[in-house]
């Protein structure tokens, strides 16, 4: 692989024909040096950018919004499953941003 290759986003063999929607994570994890790191890197290992990340500290929690598109609804539950399998993450939620959209509409 070239140094200046992107890699192709990986495709969602359980889900190929379903539609793609933009997400928001909702998570509260531990204020903690590594915290952050941690929860990026399940989105990197897969060559995901998300396209926001919002965090901020309450005492001993960090509140942490993050963004992507692109996914299936079944890929970003998968993620959601395995950010809720984070020691540092307490409670993980997702919201499908298009449905919002539309009920706002």
């Amino acid at each position: 692989m070239n140094a200046l290759e992107r890699p192709q986003p990986r495709c969602d063999a359980w889900a190929a024909n379903a539609s793609h929607s933009n997400v928001r994570y909702r998570l509260q994890a531990e204020a903690e040096p590594d915290t952050l790191c941690r929860v990026l890197n399940l989105f990197a290992l897969q060559f995901l950018t998300p396209h926001t990340v919002h965090v901020r500290q309450q005492d001993d929690w960090l509140d942490i919004e993050v963004g992507i598109g692109g996914l299936s609804w079944h890929r970003a539950e998968v993620i959601a499953q395995k950010l809720r399998n984070l020691v540092c993450v307490a409670d993980v939620s997702l919201e499908n941003l298009a449905r919002l959209e539309l009920a706002v509409i």
